[in-house]
């Protein structure tokens, strides 16, 4: 692992595969299909460990819709908040189901997408997000259709539902409560479509989640309206596989001892900036406390605060783990501070180098 340089991003394929285990089981059980969410992974120099454990992928615009099948193969399903009219042929042209988020959107393209399935994505309008900042059902959301008279007018013209309403939600019981209320609301309208995806942001390959308990409640749903449902796991298919590994590049103290290293929350983990979280690095314990911090010119470029056994000098490796949701998908160049490499850590426990960026990749990323 040393004679790669840092930073980079280790996939552990190890890891990786025993999501896909839990993911393989469930399908098998409740007879739901799982589709990746590329939004949050989409990192296809290890498809070739995920495409045997599910069905497909999901997308949240015309480029995504395009990787997933290329890339990945199985259904390729295509949703966009909105649609223009120079992407719709290309996306249609690339998928199998495609989610309009609007009744407008639907009845703009629907025509143009009459060869394929069309979903349309309703708000339930609760949700288990505790960010308005991705709460799906926040005041005055665009994301999907509440309006059950709205939607009973446009049923001739789609053949599934999507909901997508949990995030980050690890608690079974409360994803019961939401799927109650979804049938309280739409449970008429269920019974009319062919397909229910009910999206991601349910943590089901957790260690201690009752996954038997899920797929039962999964497969009680199906049976009773007739559906074939979807789920669209993205943090669920990758948690815990993936650390960035990182280097010591210099320490000093500013009434806290703090530690500099070769990367940058801004540029590698933005969504610890943009949520306020720290990065995971264990054991995190021992006498020594730092601040851990970015390269980058941002002032709040910090990782968090821990704890070591010794203290950290320059040159140290520190690796933080669960990294790989939405951080390949959202890395960027700010400050022209080099991305990581991707790598993965095999099945025989070989490092392989997946992608290496350059200041050339720098420069066409400009103009």
């Amino acid at each position: 692992m040393t004679e790669l340089a840092t930073p980079y991003y280790l996939i552990d394929k190890s890891k990786l595969l025993a999501n896909m285990q839990k993911i393989a089981y469930l399908r098998q059980r409740s007879g739901a299909k799982a589709l990746l969410a590329l939004k949050c992974f989409a990192t296809w120099g290890v498809f070739d460990v995920m495409r045997d454990y599910m069905d497909g992928t999901t997308s949240s615009s015309l480029y995504e819709v395009k990787l997933g099948q290329r890339k990945f193969g199985g259904e390729t399903h295509a949703y966009s908040v909105a649609y223009s009219d120079a992407e719709i042929a290309e996306v249609v042209a690339n998928a199998d189901k495609i989610i309009f988020n609007s009744i407008s959107q639907l009845n703009r393209f629907a025509d143009q997408a009459r060869g394929i399935q069309r979903g349309l994505r309703v708000n339930p309008r609760v949700s288990t997000s505790d960010f308005i900042l991705a709460d799906p059902a926040r005041p005055h959301s665009r994301l999907g259709e509440w309006d059950i008279e709205k939607i009973r007018a446009v049923m001739p013209r789609i053949n599934g539902f999507m909901f997508h309403n949990n995030c980050e939600n690890g608690d079974f019981d409360r994803f019961d409560q939401m799927l109650k209320h979804i049938e309280s609301e739409f449970g008429e309208l269920l019974y009319q479509v062919d397909w229910v995806s009910l999206g991601g942001g349910i943590h089901f390959t957790g260690a201690d989640y009752p996954l038997d308990q899920f797929a039962d409640r999964l497969k009680q749903f199906a049976e009773q309206y007739g559906v074939q449902l979807y789920l669209e796991p993205g943090e669920a298919a990758i948690t815990l596989s993936t650390s960035l590994e990182v280097t010591v590049l210099d320490t000093l103290y500013n009434g806290k001892n703090l530690a500099i290293v070769d990367s940058s929350i801004e540029a590698h983990m933005l969504d610890l900036l943009i949520y306020r979280q720290t990065a995971k690095l264990l054991p995190n314990s021992g006498e020594h406390q730092y601040m851990v911090c970015g390269k980058s010119c941002l002032a709040g470029d910090i990782f968090g605060e821990y704890r070591f056994p010794q203290p950290l000098k320059i040159g140290d490796r520190l690796s933080f783990g669960d990294a790989a949701g939405y951080t390949m998908v959202k890395k960027n160049w700010f400050n022209g501070v080099n991305m990581p490499s991707i790598a993965s850590k095999e099945l025989n426990g070989e490092i392989k180098l997946i992608k290496q960026f350059n200041f050339d990749d720098y420069v066409d990323s400009l103009s």
